[in-house]
Parts: C-alpha cells; sequence; structure tokens
C-alpha cells in the first residue's frame, strides 16, 4: 500500500512541474515566434535579439505568477506531509 502513495506522489509531482514550468515556456515560445518571424520579415539576423526580450518576458512571467507558484507548491508539500502522517499512522 505504501508503494502506491509514493507513486501517486511521484505522478503528481510530475504534474505540479508540468503545470507550474507552462505558464513561462507558452509565453516565452510566442515571444520567440513572434520575434523569428520580425528577423525574417526585416532579414535581421542577430542572436542577442531573440535571446534578450525572451529572458525579460520569462522573469515577468515568474514575478506574475509567483503567487500562484507558491501557493501550487504549498498545498503539495501539504498534501505530502498529510499522506506521510496517514502511512505512519498506518504502519502501527
Amino acid at each position: 500500500m505504501e508503494q502506491l502513495y509514493v507513486v501517486d506522489m511521484i505522478q503528481r509531482l510530475i504534474w505540479l512541474m508540468f503545470q507550474l514550468s507552462m505558464p513561462v515556456l507558452i509565453v516565452t515560445l510566442v515571444v520567440g515566434v513572434v520575434i523569428s518571424i520580425m528577423q525574417a520579415v526585416t532579414q535581421i539576423q542577430e542572436a542577442s535579439l531573440t535571446f534578450v526580450p525572451k529572458i525579460i518576458v520569462a522573469f515577468v512571467v515568474i514575478v506574475l505568477t509567483a503567487p500562484w507558484m507558491i501557493g501550487t507548491m504549498v498545498d503539495y508539500t501539504t498534501l505530502i506531509f498529510e499522506e506521510l502522517h496517514k502511512v505512519s499512522r498506518m504502519r502501527n
């Protein structure tokens, strides 16, 4: 039974990592595509032109979504401790 708890927690952790990374990845992907299209149209091929805006946008998205990310991680951590408490009570 304890193995099921561990597998379930790992599955939830993977889903949590996916959820927390998606806002940043999606926004930086969109910004990268828009900048690439602009570079193709203007024929300006400068590497820093794509790199710097994506870093700035990623930072802004992280700052804006930080309260939600922290709340989600706190909820998951609370869930882990509750599950550990359940498992320890089952063993006794």
